[in-house]
């Protein structure tokens, strides 16, 4: 069995569900360690642990991926979620596609770069905690300075290998009305908050964002995810909240974006960044993405966007606005899914893709 495959069984046999990072961390660190790497890490609280790691002199190419991996759901699996579990040409398990997979492919083809003979690129492996949350760990890597320069970046995400240019950014925001309660018979006494937030919902399914369309990720996009307020039906409530996910394109200003979206929602509310990540774009034509496409990834088509957000919102900035590419062996549509496989053959393809780009590199 292919070593990347072997890796990522070990990988998945480790729950690291909403957390416990660190086991998946540790066994990276010494394999790391003892392929010439020098390894930090990154701890972003108790049991939840990243790392980056370094080979070689010079400006790196950064290779990167999470540890994480997203709860299994209320649905019954019909393989046992952390056995790793090979059905032909499928691995079964949490993560096998979202991305341990990836990880694995990434390490063994650093490991064989390292191993490799002649002039070799530097590389960094920045491997991070609670992606699945909105990127926290990249954020907090980010802030604390451990992810220096770079020539490119490369995001191992599940992308069945094809060479992905981008994905759109994602700002979340909590909307705030405050109120004053009195008796449900007598409301005139009261300053009822949901009338408030219900006339901020409105406009935010009027709002315009006011750019353009992107030519490749589409139009910018805003949605009401929930809303809630009140404490029993004969009350005036006096609080009431909801939630908005914008998405947005290459370009956009989030903080230009935010004033807009206050204006439009009127004085009544007030607003709480939730998430913030920029949207990621690198064109076809860089010489980043032709080294992936000349090493085998696949072209990223008619589709050349990642329909998530990933790590590289926080890291392509960290490592000095390079240009990033999406590009790993899981299957997008298994995500998240019950049942989760990746094909075996996708995770070998990905080493050798990493491999032969890091050697044109």
């Amino acid at each position: 069995m292919n070593e990347a495959v072997k890796l990522t069984r070990e990988l998945v046999r480790i729950d690291s569900v909403g957390g416990n990072e660190a086991a998946v961390a540790t066994p990276l660190a010494r394999r790391l360690e003892a392929a010439g790497f020098e390894v930090r890490e990154h701890e972003y609280a108790p049991g939840r642990a990243g790392l980056v790691a370094r080979w070689g002199s010079g400006l790196p190419v950064t290779l990167t991926g999470h540890l994480d991996t997203v709860p299994l759901g209320a649905q019954s699996w019909t393989r046992e979620p952390h056995s790793a579990e090979v059905d032909g040409d499928r691995l079964y398990g949490r993560g096998t596609s979202d991305m341990k997979a990836g990880l694995a492919a990434l390490v063994v083809a650093a490991e064989e770069h390292g191993r490799g003979q002649g002039r070799r690129v530097a590389l960094e492996l920045v491997l991070t905690v609670g992606e699945e949350s909105g990127c926290e760990g990249a954020i907090d890597m980010a802030a604390r300075g451990l992810v220096g320069p770079s020539r490119g970046l490369l995001v191992a995400e599940p992308t069945a290998n094809r060479a992905l240019l981008g994905h759109k950014g994602a700002l979340w925001l909590k909307v705030t009305a405050h109120g004053r309660t009195a008796h449900g018979s007598m409301p005139h006494l009261g300053d009822n908050a949901i009338y408030k937030l219900a006339r901020a919902i409105s406009a935010a399914e009027r709002f315009d964002h006011g750019v353009p369309k992107h030519p490749r990720l589409g139009a910018p996009t805003t949605n009401v995810g929930t809303a809630h307020g009140g404490i029993n039906v004969n009350s005036v409530p006096d609080l009431a909240q909801a939630t908005l996910d914008l998405r947005t394109v290459a370009g956009q200003d989030h903080a230009v974006l935010r004033d807009r979206l206050r204006k439009a929602l009127g004085g009544e509310t007030t607003l709480e960044v939730l998430t913030d990540l920029p949207a990621l774009w690198t064109e076809q034509e860089d010489p980043f993405v032709q080294t992936l496409l000349s090493a085998g990834a696949h072209a990223p088509g008619d589709g050349p966007a990642a329909s998530y957000f990933t790590d590289a919102s926080i890291l392509a900035s960290a490592c000095g606005g390079v240009p990033a590419v999406i590009c790993g062996p899981g299957e997008p549509d298994q995500a998240h899914v019950t049942d989760e496989y990746c094909e075996i053959p996708r995770i070998e393809e990905a080493v050798d893709i990493y491999r032969a780009a890091l050697a044109r590199l």
